[in-house]
């Protein structure tokens, strides 16, 4: 009997694997046991969904191969919250969609968000230079999810960003920070949110002005062949993805990078040292924060140890091959990104934080595909430029003045659910450098 002809190794207990709880740990238990590839029987979808591991069956399935899958398990439950935005959408939809959206995630563009990007750290250092001066702790998760929508609102919306604020006394869209939940509930109230986004652009067709923002440039977008513009629906979609997906990935992997440093006092004094040698600019260009190498390792490491994104989901059309097993077609297949950062075979100490792997000398001894936090091939993050550079902005203003120390109340707990998150909120004394 070949290879071909055998199911891979199958886990003991069917479970919904990827939308339960404690799905994250037990893949880990999976993996250890089982390898590279193995199966599990869904209950609730009725079918094996495969698990794989290895950086060539990652890159069939993204790239060599990517046009027989589709958007697999979970994706419904995003859709609710998302629409039909690049992150959920198929075929020609999100070809079209992609191909409109992707000249306003041009490096020249993002580096257009210097300003609104620096300032928005400016006032966040104003605001921890009082609560230093008073020895308060700081709720770093919290922060950092207000400072990361604050900055994406500001890039979709531009001046009506205060606007909003003014006319409803508050700003509309604080629950995406302020509620942590991702349940029907919280769907209900953000999808409530496309009405003030559909006033929105109606005012701004009925009082045209210059806009530099991404919901002018959508708005400007048009459909290379035909020339048709997006249609409202598809415009609101497209905005309430950037809101979610620019927001909480970004604060997630802000929130482990504190955490990281403030374990690593080495690393924190290599960053320290990088950033106190460096000229200060008020509002520094993508071009220069990527002159900041240490600082881009360590943003890599975090990012390779607790992607946001833990696990992509795929859906087979006709069958393959993964592993050198038959997947048969219509098969939903899990790429646990977690574990795929962590593989032994490819990484080494791979628990270890360690931001100098991913020096130049270092990044040619590993497959490509082994390191992947913004997802790879056609379907990549289009907002992974707009991420890295904010990320590498905030250390740049906020960590050449402070140093963090996580104060513990319990045990770090990871929450693996649309996205990977400390379980409770972290808390930090800072110190001024």
């Amino acid at each position: 009997m070949t290879t071909l002809e055998t199911q891979p190794p199958e886990a003991d207990e069917p479970f919904d694997i990827g939308s339960t709880d404690d799905s994250l740990q037990r893949m880990i238990g999976l993996f250890g046991r089982l390898g590279d590839t193995y199966r599990v029987y869904a209950p609730l979808r009725r079918s094996y969904t495969y698990v794989i591991h290895h950086p060539d069956d990652v890159k069939r399935v993204l790239l060599s191969n990517h046009r027989n899958y589709t958007k697999g398990a979970g994706i419904d439950r995003i859709k609710l919250l998302l629409g039909k935005g690049i992150m959920t959408s198929e075929d020609e939809l999100w070809r079209r969609q992609r191909s409109m959206m992707q000249p306003c995630f041009h490096r020249r563009v993002i580096t257009g968000f210097a300003s609104l990007i620096a300032q928005a750290n400016d006032r966040f250092i104003v605001r921890w230079e009082a609560r230093a001066a008073r020895g308060e702790l700081v709720n770093v998760t919290e922060e950092m999810s207000e400072l990361t929508l604050e900055i994406v609102l500001r890039s979709i919306l531009g001046s009506d960003h205060d606007r909003l604020s003014q006319e409803h006394g508050a700003n509309p869209f604080e629950l995406v920070a302020k509620d942590p939940a991702r349940n029907l509930e919280f769907v209900y109230k953000f999808r409530s949110l496309t009405k003030t986004l559909q006033e929105l652009i109606a005012r701004r067709r009925a009082e045209p002005a210059e806009e530099s923002d991404y919901l002018g440039m959508l708005m400007s977008a048009r459909d290379k062949d035909s020339g048709a513009p997006m249609s409202d629906r598809e415009l609101i979609d497209e905005l309430m993805t950037l809101v979610v997906a620019g927001h909480e990935t970004t604060a997630s992997a802000l929130n482990w990078t504190w955490y990281l440093l403030s374990q690593h006092p080495e690393a924190q004094a290599r960053l320290s040292a990088e950033l106190d040698a460096a000229p200060e600019f008020p509002a520094p260009s993508l071009a220069q924060v990527e002159e900041l190498h240490y600082t881009q390792q360590v943003v890599n490491e975090t990012l390779r140890l607790y992607p946001p994104g833990w696990v992509l989901s795929r859906r087979t059309v006709e069958a393959d091959v993964l592993g050198g097993y038959l997947i048969p077609p219509r098969s939903d297949v899990l790429l646990p990104l977690y574990l795929l950062h962590r593989h032994p075979r490819f990484w080494q100490d791979p628990e270890a934080f360690s931001p100098e792997r991913f020096a130049p000398e270092n990044e040619a001894q590993r497959p490509r595909f082994a390191y992947m936090p913004f997802a790879a091939g056609p379907r990549h993050c289009i907002g992974e430029t707009f991420a890295l550079y904010e990320m590498l902005v905030h250390l740049y203003k906020v960590a050449r003045r402070y140093r963090l120390t996580y104060v513990p109340e319990a045990p770090i707990e990871l929450e693996a659910q649309i996205n990977l998150r400390t379980r409770r909120p972290l808390h930090m004394r800072l110190e001024a450098r």
